[in-house]
């Protein structure tokens, strides 16, 4: 197991996956039996997924595994490689679309799969800007993410600008959509009735309600009868907006 005096002098490493040793240690007598990261990682999404970052411990998740919290150390130097293991396997669940694909098609399934991870895991948002994202899952997203950008035809130059505009919307998008689930849920209302709640509020202060008054035209325009139908047609024309972007500049 690594010590306390190892993990203080490791402070300074950027990621779990710049460790060029085994990623567990021999078993001593003591320790649980069937334990290995792939099982310690799986339980730190579950966690993460039904109490969020905020409340994540390693003492409560040994806890959840019924095990002491020096035991993970045997697999974790620390707090933060677990939850870039956890980030990264998550990764996973965004398959990479077919490579014969036109690429605006392309584009589409990996920004709606990119969207709907970060709705499924709100908790991913926060540590996907705060480690390096270096982990074998996130690199395989980042290579198909880079083969689409290079389909479009845009010069070199032009590529990550195409690749920020797409994807940072993508990411910002997904951050407010899952926050919004996930505030409805802990209210024990549905999306509908949470938003019909908030803007009865902003209805009632007068200072408030003239700005919802003069967006009135612009909220009925917008179609849909429910939250996710108003959204998803939001998601669909601004994606729709920066691939004829990405397409005009090309043309350009």
């Amino acid at each position: 197991m690594v010590s306390a005096a190892d993990r203080a002098k490791n402070r300074a490493r950027t990621s779990v996956w710049l460790d060029q040793r085994a990623p567990s240690r021999t078993r001593r007598a003591d320790q649980p039996a069937g334990l290995d990261r792939e099982k310690i990682t799986a339980a730190t999404v579950r966690l993460l997924d039904a109490e969020g970052l905020a409340k994540f411990s390693m003492r409560r998740l040994a806890a959840e595994l019924d095990v002491t919290a020096m035991s993970l150390y045997w697999y974790v130097e620390t707090k933060d490689d677990l939850l870039e293991l956890a980030l990264d396997s998550v990764y996973s669940e965004i398959t990479p679309p077919r490579e014969e694909g036109r690429w605006q098609d392309r584009l589409r399934e990996l920004a709606t799969t990119y969207r709907e991870l970060l709705v499924r895991h709100i908790w991913v948002s926060p540590l996907a800007g705060h480690f390096l994202n270096i982990g074998p899952h996130s690199m395989l997203f980042s290579y198909a993410v880079q083969d689409v950008i290079r389909a479009t035809g845009l010069p070199l130059r032009r590529q990550t600008g195409a690749l920020s505009a797409v994807f940072q919307f993508v990411y910002g998008f997904g951050t407010i959509e899952g926050h919004f689930v996930q505030r409805s849920a802990e209210a024990g209302l549905s999306q509908d009735e949470f938003f019909q709640q908030a803007m009865g509020t902003i209805r009632s202060q007068p200072q408030l309600s003239r700005i919802v008054e003069s967006a009135q035209d612009l909220m009925e325009a917008r179609g849909g009868d429910t939250v996710e139908e108003m959204r998803e047609r939001d998601f669909t024309f601004a994606l729709d907006l920066l691939i004829a972007g990405i397409e005009a500049m090309r043309d350009r």
